[in-house]
């Protein structure tokens, strides 16, 4: 009995064995890659989860499925137009040939190293093949808003406007364009290695630092002198609305003017039209509350006059102290 039991645990330690060598786990986001005597045997293992090989032969290298990174150098590179530029770009990159990339580049490490000779290279022939503003700029929204701007103005400052647009650069492709066009000039070499590019990015654009100061100085002057001119526009729209302002003002002012006058005459006309009813009604009852209203207005506390006794001015009172007397 003691003979067979140690046979049975022999059987299970070494079943055990075989099946701790035979299988192998794939992890989320990674592949694996089958090798037979150091050589890639079969597909490409994508699937996460439990998975078996032949024992002690075959080996498992696992491979990232992952979308990665590359960072490349900053290199010095002169544009079409002589414009020397320091360039750092960057990419995005992930393995959708894990075969092929077994077989050429062996791992990331090697694969870093193509990279870097492959869009370096491509990096450096788009960005020398353009000039330095399609490597600075997108679009031209700039000349959108200088467009619109001109449709308003009368065709003097139009003119304006169309010289203010010569002062800059046209994009005919673009920095984005430019990304694409580097990615597409190295995908075809990447292939190669079993390497798909997702994208790639110019991440930063720098003069070299000897002429950065004298380009900034001259671009800081061309941008004051637009600036200036499309000030003048606006400061003759501003000239063109304060003088329709001041004409809608007048205009109102005017009217306003023109009503009040009206009205005061209206009034007046009623006025009168009031006293020569009062007049018809009873002329010496009118002439009586007149002359009151005149000596109230004219005998004041220190008022004095000099005036001949028949004076047709103080006929109430002589009418009164007669009345007295």
């Amino acid at each position: 009995m003691k003979a067979g039991l140690a046979s049975l645990l022999l059987i299970l330690a070494g079943g055990i064995l075989v099946l701790g060598s035979a299988a192998y786990i794939v992890p989320e986001g990674r592949q694996a890659i089958l090798t037979q005597f150091g050589r890639p045997v079969g597909d490409a293992v994508t699937a996460a989860g439990l998975h078996f090989k032949t024992p002690f032969i075959q080996e498992v290298r696992e491979i990232d499925s992952r979308i990665l990174s590359w960072d490349g150098d900053p290199n010095q590179i002169p544009t079409r137009d002589k414009k020397y530029i320091e360039v750092d770009t960057t990419a995005r990159w992930r393995i959708t040939d894990p075969l092929q990339f077994i077989r050429t580049v062996q791992n990331e490490r090697g694969a870093q190293s193509k990279l870097d000779a492959v869009l370096e290279s491509a990096t450096r022939d788009v960005v020398s093949g353009h000039n330095l503003v399609e490597a600075v700029r997108n679009t031209n929204d700039i000349f959108g808003v200088i467009e619109t701007r001109r449709l308003e103005v009368e065709a003097a400052e139009a003119d304006v406007e169309e010289e203010v647009t010569g002062e800059i650069e046209r994009v005919e492709v673009g920095r984005e364009r430019l990304s694409e066009l580097i990615a597409e000039r190295a995908q075809p070499e990447l292939e190669e290695f079993g390497i798909t590019l997702v994208d790639v990015q110019l991440r930063r654009i720098s003069y070299e630092g000897s002429v950065e100061r004298k380009v900034f100085e001259r671009m800081i002057s061309e941008r004051e002198r637009i600036a200036e001119k499309i000030r003048s526009v606006g400061k003759g729209e501003q000239a063109k609305i304060h003088g329709t302002l001041s004409r809608d003002k007048q205009t109102i002012e005017s009217e306003a003017y023109r009503a009040v006058q009206t009205i005061e005459g209206e009034a007046d006309a009623k006025a009168f039209r009031i006293y020569a009813d009062a007049l018809g009604q009873d002329p010496d009852f009118y002439d009586f509350v007149r002359t009151l209203e005149a000596y109230g207005e004219a005998l004041g506390p220190a008022t004095r006059f000099l005036l001949t006794t028949d004076s047709d001015f103080l006929r109430l009172f002589k009418a009164g102290v007669r009345a007295g007397e």
